[in-house]
């Protein structure tokens, strides 16, 4: 058989390589895929257990560096579904509940028979959004790119870019850093569906919770008006065993 001629030669080089491109592409951009969504799910157990658990959040909100007031939270979660968010403090709103199912909100009020719907994204308190207590569920609310790598503090971060999946989640975009070498959250910035920045967020003092090492302080500082911020304390978290019948609005009354 006569061996193909130089000229011929190119030809099926090119012709295997235009074949073999598309299909190396798609696998790096799947494998970079694959990074990402690992990246946030792990970043996600850090944060939080997966498993049933129970913590107590203290917000302390600040205005030009002046504290402003201060409450407490009792947060019962169920995975990354369920959560019931109890006001410990004030004492004058003792009593309020906020419950969670899937994405779904509500508060129940002692002075008020029927629970009233809420939205992940309003206001509880300070700089903290209703989503920010009740759901912390990066990995099932958005969908991630990574976008580059950037030092913080002198640690290699990689960065992500979270798109939310539907309109109803906390934040409409989050600009995400995480460590390069553990997946522990650094710091993210939270946008709202217009592509304006709201706030930024700090993930600080990693100490053992409930098994591992997860940050224990948020500062939460809001990016339209200077001086405005809020700052979680987590404290006493503790795996717990929470049925699935505790998290309905029926119950809800049996934990006040």
């Amino acid at each position: 058989m006569t061996p193909p001629s130089s000229s011929r030669r190119r030809f099926l080089s090119l012709a295997v390589l235009g074949f073999t491109a598309p299909a190396l592409l798609r696998a790096a951009g799947a494998a970079e895929g694959d990074l990402a969504r690992e990246l946030v799910a792990r970043a996600d157990e850090i944060r939080f257990p997966r498993e049933s658990f129970q913590t107590d959040i203290t917000v302390r909100n600040f205005s030009d560096g002046q504290p402003g007031d201060q409450r407490v939270y009792r947060v019962l979660s169920r995975g990354n579904e369920n959560t019931i968010v109890l006001t410990m403090e004030p004492a004058s709103e003792r009593g309020q509940a906020l419950l969670m199912r899937g994405r779904d909100l509500w508060i129940f009020m002692p002075s008020v028979s029927q629970p009233v719907r809420l939205s992940l994204a309003q206001r509880l308190t300070g700089q903290v959004a209703n989503g920010d207590l009740a759901r912390a569920n990066f990995a099932g609310d958005y969908n991630p790119v990574l976008s580059g790598t950037e030092e913080i503090d002198g640690q290699p971060c990689h960065v992500l870019e979270l798109t939310a999946t539907e309109r109803s989640v906390t934040y409409a975009r989050v600009r995400y850093w995480v460590r390069q070498d553990d997946a522990r959250p650094v710091k993210a910035e939270f946008y709202a569906l217009s592509g304006r920045l709201l706030k930024t967020c700090a993930y600080l003092d990693f100490q053992e919770m409930a098994g591992r090492v997860r940050p224990t302080r948020l500062v939460m500082t809001d990016a339209l008006k200077a001086g405005e911020s809020s700052e979680l304390t987590y404290a006493d978290m503790n795996l717990r065993d929470l049925p699935e019948r505790m998290f309905t609005r029926e119950y809800l009354r049996r934990l006040n």
